[in-house]
C-alpha cells in the first residue's frame, strides 16, 4: 500500500487520461458505462460522478485461476467490521479499493486475521 490516494470516476466517453506509469489505472467498459480508476490527481475533465479518497490493497500474485474464496475470505473479514470495499482485478491481481478513512482499521482487521499486509 501506497501514499496515494484514487478515485472512482463515470465518464460520459472512453478517453484515456494522463497519468503516472507505475500507478494503478483501471478502465472499465460495459454496454451501458465507462468507469475509471485512476489516481486522484489523474481525474479527467469528462467526469459524470466520482467519489474520492480510497487507498489502494494489492492482493499480491500472480494468482491462479483455479483458487478459490480469496476475495471472499478478504471482504468477509471487512464485512464484519463494516467497511465498504471496491474490488477490482487484473490477470494477476486483485485490488482492494477502500476508503481511506478506513484502511486502518482494515489492515489491522487482515492482520488480525492472519492476513499479511505488507505498507509500501
Amino acid at each position: 500500500m501506497g501514499n496515494e490516494t484514487y478515485a472512482v470516476c463515470k465518464l460520459d466517453e472512453v478517453r484515456f487520461p494522463r497519468t503516472n506509469a507505475k500507478a494503478f489505472l483501471s478502465l472499465t467498459v460495459t454496454e451501458g458505462e465507462v468507469s475509471l480508476v485512476c489516481e486522484q490527481e489523474s481525474i479527467p475533465e469528462n467526469v459524470k460522478e466520482v467519489q474520492r479518497d480510497f487507498a489502494l490493497l494489492k492482493v499480491e500474485g500472480p494468482l491462479d485461476f483455479s483458487l478459490i474464496g480469496i476475495l471472499a475470505g478478504i471482504s468477509s473479514v471487512l464485512a464484519k467490521e463494516k467497511i465498504s470495499i471496491f474490488c477490482v482485478s487484473t490477470y494477476d491481481t486483485d485490488c482492494l479499493l477502500i476508503r481511506k478513512k478506513d484502511i486502518v482499521q482494515s489492515i489491522q482487521a487482515l492482520r488480525e486475521h492472519g492476513y499479511e499486509v505488507y505498507e509500501r
